[in-house]
């Protein structure tokens, strides 16, 4: 099996839904409390609400937005040694504090890995 990343992805401090990678590529699902929710707004136009996952190849263009570039990539490839292609670990190590309505934090799943 291959080497899965997962993240939570909150809007407005509410968790909307989780991105995931693993070997087929990318998923995004929202939550099903999220959706329940009367309050709930999409994370992005081009990801309109859904109980449906999506799926792509490639990190979702809106979520691959978020990931910093020029200098600040350099520093976030330098300090953390991340590949500038592997855009989901980008993804996880830069935009907890995202500047807008939206975080991405890293799912809590792997115990012991610290």
């Amino acid at each position: 099996m291959g080497i899965m990343k997962q993240a939570d992805v909150f809007l407005h401090d509410k968790l909307a839904g989780r991105l995931t990678e693993d070997e087929s590529g990318f998923t995004f699902e929202y939550d099903e409390d999220y959706l329940q929710s009367d309050a709930s707004e999409a994370v992005s136009l081009t990801l309109p609400i859904s109980g449906k996952p999506y799926k792509s190849m490639v990190l979702f263009p809106f979520f691959d937005g978020l990931i910093p570039e020029g200098w600040l990539l350099n520093i976030a490839e330098r300090n953390w040694k991340i590949d500038s292609r592997d855009r989901m670990s980008l993804l996880l190590a830069c935009c907890k504090d995202c500047i807008g309505a939206v975080s991405i934090v890293p799912t809590s799943t792997e115990k012991g890995n610290e």
